[in-house]
């Protein structure tokens, strides 16, 4: 049947000639893949640009539940994140986000909550014209939430590890040896508690930075096994590991 519904843009790849195939995060649906034909041609092919990583789109599908690849009638852009496609630093950001959210959102079912906080982080970091060399870091721990493995707060001062296997804050280095130390422990404490308007106060280095999203990736796999290796990440990792702050 025909049906419409909200949809971000996670990843696309070719198909056949002059189509693709786009993976998509829909409010309605949940992951969706969506056969979009003609996107490459000549008279359609300038519409593509619409279907880059974190773009924001109002769908209108042939919509079957038994088909594995819906296909897309009609589309509208419900919001389109210009800073993020004409700022090379914060495309590279989009990038992993969508390589992220390929691998974890793996239900085709509705979370309408998910949904709204992506669209909402979406829409703040477009237009986050101050520095954002830690939203990446910030992403990753509020989305911890919406997949089931958000860690219990720190609820003391004192030196203390972030037990991964067990996502809580522990006062002794547990056995099992998934840990991280107390520098990174405290780190990863901040970003668990701000808000995105608060994240400039996190001062970390380029390196220490790209360590923190280490431990958020080896926290990930822990969680959900099977997760892939993302491709964007030491991209990502080289685009901000000259910097103290961006």
């Amino acid at each position: 049947m025909i049906d419409s519904t909200k949809a971000i843009v996670l990843h696309q790849i070719k198909y056949s000639d002059s189509g693709i195939v786009a993976q998509l995060y829909t409010r309605k649906f949940g992951r969706q893949s969506c056969l979009i034909r003609g996107m490459r041609n000549k008279k359609s092919g300038k519409h593509n640009v619409f279907f880059q990583p974190m773009s924001i789109l109002e769908l209108i599908l042939y919509h079957k539940e038994s088909r594995g690849m819906q296909v897309m009638k009609d589309f509208s852009v419900s919001y389109s994140p210009s800073d993020i496609y004409s700022n090379v630093k914060k495309g590279s950001v989009a990038i992993f986000l969508g390589e992220v959210l390929t691998s974890v959102l793996r239900e085709e079912s509705a979370n309408e909550g998910l949904f709204d906080f992506i669209e909402d982080s979406v829409v703040y970091f477009d237009g986050f014209r101050e520095d954002f060399a830690n939203f990446h870091l910030a992403f990753l721990a509020g989305l911890s939430s919406y997949l089931g493995f958000e860690p219990h707060p720190k609820a003391f001062r004192e030196k203390s590890y972030f037990d991964m296997l067990n996502g809580a804050f522990v006062t002794l280095p547990p056995g099992h040896g998934y840990y991280v130390n107390a520098e990174i422990s405290d780190i990863l404490a901040a970003f668990f508690s701000t808000s995105y308007e608060k994240i400039n106060n996190i001062i970390l280095t380029g390196s220490l930075r790209n360590e923190v999203l280490e431990t958020f990736v080896k926290y990930y796999s822990l969680h959900l096994p099977g997760l892939k290796k993302m491709k964007s990440l030491e991209v990502l990792k080289e685009v901000f590991s000259q910097q103290e702050n961006m």
